[in-house]
């Protein structure tokens, strides 16, 4: 079983898009979507849920008023103003320290599991979906990633599946990490922007630090044929293979609010590319395989 993630340093490069028609042309693959802090992949599936598991992350202080004898001392010492001057808190400010359950004279302060989010086993037109949606205002993305991507190797697992695409996370922040470490592969999505060209530096650096071999596609490659350029040096000097570049087309967008992928709405350049780029990762995977 081999894992591909697909990441893009930034948002907006298209890579829901491309892993959505990955989905429509590869068989015998789970679908995971780790960017659980603004999962968008459904959208484009339209899964139907068969199991949702509730993800209980980090604590938030709770007051009892039977016990408070109002010395104002847990609201003086909190720094996040997570504490009103009712004695009770504001749960999204809450940052979970535990300082005011420590210092109450009282103890009317204890410190409660926090339900921050929700994980989804989904059933698609394409095969099994793993997802998650993580609560307004929540953290600790990275473990409830690190749990989507457990579910979905077990899936696979269970089914025999050859392959796990995964829709990665934007930036190179902790959900990023925990969406990297131990796959096979990392496809990067770029853009020929001076933002897109920055971030694909900064994720190259990531994968290569967690020694995860990168391939490169350059997607909406003619809006600036410099920076396209410009990328390929870059990758060329860091020896990283340029797999794909797909052209700009409105047709994406179309295929969008329809709700499907480009490959299934249309055999178009942009769907012989991301058929391609499909190939050179398959063919990379090999050469990984084999040493």
């Amino acid at each position: 079983m081999k894992e591909v993630v697909v990441l893009s340093g930034k948002g907006g490069t298209g890579k829901t898009s491309i892993v959505a028609s990955f989905a429509a042309m590869v068989t015998g693959k789970a679908l995971c979507d780790c960017d659980v802090d603004a999962a968008d992949l459904h959208l484009l599936l339209s899964p139907r849920t068969r199991q949702e598991t509730e993800f209980w992350s980090g604590q938030v202080a709770l007051i009892d008023p039977e016990k408070c004898i109002g010395c104002d001392l847990c609201r003086t010492i909190c720094r996040f103003g997570a504490i009103t001057q009712a004695y009770k808190i504001y749960p999204i400010s809450c940052e979970g320290c535990g300082f005011c359950s420590r210092v109450c004279p009282a103890q009317a302060i204890t410190m409660q599991e926090n339900l921050s989010g929700h994980l989804y086993v989904s059933e698609t037109r394409y095969g099994p979906l793993v997802h998650a949606r993580l609560g307004i205002a929540q953290e600790n993305s990275g473990k409830l990633v690190a749990q989507v991507r457990q579910r979905a190797r077990q899936i696979a697992n269970q089914q025999g599946l050859e392959y796990i695409i995964s829709d990665g996370p934007p930036g190179i922040g902790c959900p990023v990490i925990s969406s990297l470490t131990g796959a096979s592969l990392a496809l990067l999505i770029t853009e020929p922007t001076l933002s897109g060209m920055h971030d694909l530096r900064r994720v190259i650096d990531v994968c290569r630090h967690f020694d995860v071999p990168p391939l490169v596609c350059i997607n909406k490659h003619d809006i600036n044929d410099d920076n396209t350029l410009e990328i390929e040096r870059y990758c060329s000097i860091k020896n990283i293979e340029v797999a794909a570049k797909i052209p700009f087309d409105n047709v994406v967008t179309e295929a969008m609010v329809k709700g499907l992928s480009v490959v299934e709405y249309s055999d178009c350049r942009v769907s012989e590319e991301i058929a391609r780029l499909w190939q050179a990762i398959v063919q990379r995977l090999k050469q990984e395989a084999m040493g």
